[in-house]
């Protein structure tokens, strides 16, 4: 007879995640998918930290922090904790930098899991050997070069077991590639000309590869520990021997982007923020996905509804947000109606988002200001004859207080209908930590409300060493209460605001050329 206990599964899952070197662009597609379905993450530094913003704010986040020399939780707590969490029936992702079965003691954690028949699954990871000499113009294989690579870890076990063979690698004539190696970077060089490889031979030193702090030195094996010292090379760093290093300067990409070295954080709505972080990502910026706010639909909706069912008598309907388009059509939705109830009225917007937004349902606003803002909104509708039409506006709870009385000075009657209210969000990564070590170039704001989210995340944060690009001159205005340093995009339109952030890098490049100089 079987005993149950012994083949009982837990309900729980557990899915070892490679993050990649740093850049989200390199997580996989089934790496994202499981991370958006998980329960819990757990996570050390080396996941970057725009992966843990992509991942938002509604998983139970566990930072195990491991780095080199400092290991904030052991390993045997880790795999505890594993265990535990899918015992508890939690779909847990163990999330790694790299590919976690590359010096990352992914077997370590599996077969505890096995132990404790704990379902699991294993997500391969774009690795850092080959990644960020990628990012930094070096072909880790060259025909004319090289045909092996051999990757060794500079961190050696504790007890001092696992010693290199440095002749071996010395005789295999391949590029070499040290993870984990920046302070035993002395004894890898000693270790390499003792066992004859030639001093002039290339060498480079990778700091941060694929991420805006990414650092290249290109030097030569004998001069490599004092250039990095100069340098000031900090892990994580991949150190690559071999000829191939030598085509670094010509093959180097990553640097001739207009964003690269730039780290923006972005703090749109999540229904929103994918396709401006794109924008920005394709320029080579490093963006942080940090939705501050979201926009939830009220759970009362009886004052759309009976405006719905007088629809008939209304002459406009004014959107102030895509919030508000989108919210209004899903009401619409629900009762089946579709754009024949709406043949009779005219639409204004108050911008060129909310416009794209609206067009997508097959209307094309009549009305839309050249300054995207409730008061010119309200002037430019006031100028349309309106005594006496009925005005609907479907919009936030807290909305633009100027617009209202402007159509009602004009003679209009308004029914000014809240839809949907803002609320702030807790961030997924440590906003307040990386402002402090300035790893944040730049803030994008997109309205007051997301200023006003930021500062609830960062609560504490010296905010005049930050420096904000805003979607307009009343979102700048909210920034400035704050003392942060303004840039105001020339319109209101993301475009535009993602030229005013090539326009901060320019300005940045030639602060910091002056600095060199001095």
């Amino acid at each position: 007879m079987v005993d149950k206990k012994q083949v009982q599964v837990s309900a729980g899952k557990v899915y070892l995640v490679g993050a990649g070197p740093g850049d989200v662009g390199l997580l996989t597609v089934k790496g994202r998918a499981v991370l958006r379905g998980a329960d819990v993450i757990v996570y050390d530094h080396l996941a970057g930290d725009e992966v843990l913003a992509a991942v938002g704010n509604d998983k139970e986040m566990i930072h195990v922090g491991k780095t080199a020399g400092h290991h904030q939780v052991s390993q045997e707590q880790i795999n505890q904790i594993l265990v535990e969490k899918a015992e508890k029936g939690k779909i847990v992702v163990r999330l790694k930098g790299g590919d976690p079965f590359l010096f990352g003691r992914g077997g370590e954690e599996l077969e505890e899991l096995k132990k404790h028949k704990i379902m699991f699954e294993v997500v391969p990871g774009v690795t850092s050997p080959l990644a960020v000499p990628a990012y930094n113009g070096i072909p880790v294989t060259h025909r004319d070069y090289a045909s092996s690579l051999h990757i060794i870890t500079g961190h050696r076990r504790e007890g001092g077991a696992g010693a290199i063979r440095y002749r071996a690698l010395v005789e295999a004539e391949g590029t070499l590639v040290f993870l984990m190696g920046v302070t035993a970077l002395p004894e890898i060089v000693t270790g390499l000309l003792k066992a004859g490889m030639e001093p002039e031979m290339p060498a480079a030193i990778l700091q941060e590869g694929t991420t805006a702090r990414q650092k290249r030195i290109i030097t030569t094996l004998f001069r490599l520990v004092k250039e990095a010292e100069k340098a000031e090379i900090t892990p994580p760093a991949v150190i690559v021997i071999g000829r191939v290093c030598g085509l670094s300067d010509r093959l180097s990409w990553r640097e001739k982007q207009p964003l690269a070295g730039m780290c923006v954080l972005l703090t749109r709505p999540k229904e929103l923020i994918f396709m401006t972080a794109e924008k920005l990502r394709r320029l080579g910026a490093q963006v942080l996905e940090t939705p501050v706010i979201d926009t939830v639909p009220l759970k009362n909706q009886s004052r759309l509804k009976k405006s719905l069912m007088k629809i008939q008598d209304y002459h406009w309907i004014v959107f102030t947000s895509q919030a508000g388009v989108r919210i209004f059509f899903e009401e619409m939705a629900e009762r089946k109606w579709d754009i024949r109830r709406l043949l009779h009225l005219k639409f204004a917007v108050i911008g060129s988002g909310t416009g794209k937004e609206l067009s997508r349902r097959g209307i094309y606003a009549d009305l839309m200001p050249e300054v995207y803002e409730g008061g010119a909104l309200g002037e430019l509708l006031s100028q349309q004859n309106i005594t006496g039409q009925k005005i609907l506006i479907p919009r936030a709870e807290r909305g633009n207080a100027r617009l209202v009385p402007i159509l009602e000075k004009a003679g209009a009657e308004v029914d000014d209908i809240p839809i949907y209210r803002t609320e702030y969000r807790k961030c997924a990564i440590p906003v307040k930590e990386l402002l402090y070590k300035n790893r944040i170039d730049c803030v994008v704001f997109t309205s007051s409300s997301t200023v006003e989210g930021f500062a609830a995340a960062s609560e504490g944060t010296d905010y005049s060493k930050i420096t904000a690009a805003c979607i307009g001159r009343q979102t700048a205005e909210s920034a400035r209460k704050y003392g942060m340093k303004c840039y105001v995009s020339e319109e209101a339109s993301i475009d535009s605001l993602i030229e005013l952030v090539e326009r901060i890098k320019k300005e940045n490049d030639k602060e910091t050329s002056k600095i060199k100089e001095q």
